[in-house]
């Protein structure tokens, strides 16, 4: 399966009441197509998937997929830490027209190498659908390491990684040790050119909601060998990304969608608005 290089992890956007706003999702999806995404990943960590009941996520899901129409691929986020909750969305999503599913490691029981092993497995099993692994050790704690995600890709249909570990040794050795068809991406907009230097195949992006023609270029450059173009538009790109993740993950995106006149709501608990001032600071880097 071929994903595309820029992933967007896309938002969930909620109206004046918090509910799934799909008006404003079919908004945001255009804009997402027209600006540099080559895929879309939705209910995953920058979709709010905590606060999203089952039934919202295979409602936005179903609304995605139409909406987007076979365009570029759709992978919805299935993953959870409760194994047979997350093969019973994963089922739903492959029903609902998913093009893949991003499980991610399972967080707060903290299991082993060979429970994570396990957990993967198992899931994958119940599915025919191409499986993207989502390690992110900054919130679920444990990370999955090298020797663990070299052994799934020995899965028939897990195809792919989104590594957040930030480990370059990590990246390399998965890299190294997997046949070429298993995809490695960024999960940090910051280290996408440092990763695709050692391999990688794209990023799922946060940024690319408000930069994605840019982010879009900078991979563009470095796969045709300009590597210099590459990295003076990472350069420039950089405050954007940091600034991004200045406060709690999506509130200064949302925000930012905002500002830039794509209407997505605000967000659920416990997550929160920001403050006047992280918001006018947030306006000033956009505009700079």
């Amino acid at each position: 399966m071929d994903f595309g290089h820029i992933l967007t992890a896309m938002v969930t956007p909620f109206d004046a009441d918090g509910q799934v706003d799909f008006d404003k999702t079919t908004v945001l999806i255009e804009h997402l197509l027209e600006n540099g995404s080559e895929g879309l990943v939705i209910t995953g960590t920058t979709g709010e998937s905590p606060t999203l009941s089952a039934d919202e996520k295979m409602a936005l899901l179903r609304h995605t997929v139409k909406t987007v129409n076979q365009r570029v691929p759709v992978i919805a986020g299935t993953g959870s830490n409760n194994t047979h909750a997350s093969m019973i969305l994963t089922k739903a999503a492959e029903e609902a027209g998913a093009d893949g599913v991003m499980l991610v490691t399972p967080y707060y029981n903290k299991p082993n190498q060979e429970g994570l092993y396990q957990h993967f497995s198992a899931i994958a099993r119940e599915t025919t659908l191409p499986v993207m692994l989502y390690n992110i050790p900054g919130r679920s704690v444990v990370n999955m390491n090298a020797d663990t995600i070299i052994r799934l890709s020995k899965i028939d249909n897990v195809v792919s990684v989104k590594e957040a570990s930030g480990n370059l040794d990590q990246v390399s050795a998965i890299i190294e040790q997997t046949a070429d068809d298993f995809t490695v991406y960024s999960g940090e907009d910051s280290i996408t050119l440092p990763m695709l230097s050692l391999g990688a195949d794209g990023v799922v992006s946060v940024a690319s909601h408000i930069a994605g023609n840019d982010m879009h270029e900078m991979v563009g450059a470095f796969r045709s060998g300009d590597v210099a173009s590459a990295a003076a538009i990472h350069r420039k790109l950089l405050p954007v990304m940091k600034g991004l993740f200045a406060q709690p993950s999506p509130v200064p995106v949302k925000t930012a969608l905002t500002i830039k006149g794509v209407d997505v709501g605000g967000v659920r608990l416990p997550l929160i608005p920001l403050t006047d001032t992280e918001k006018e600071n947030l306006r000033q880097l956009l505009e700079s």
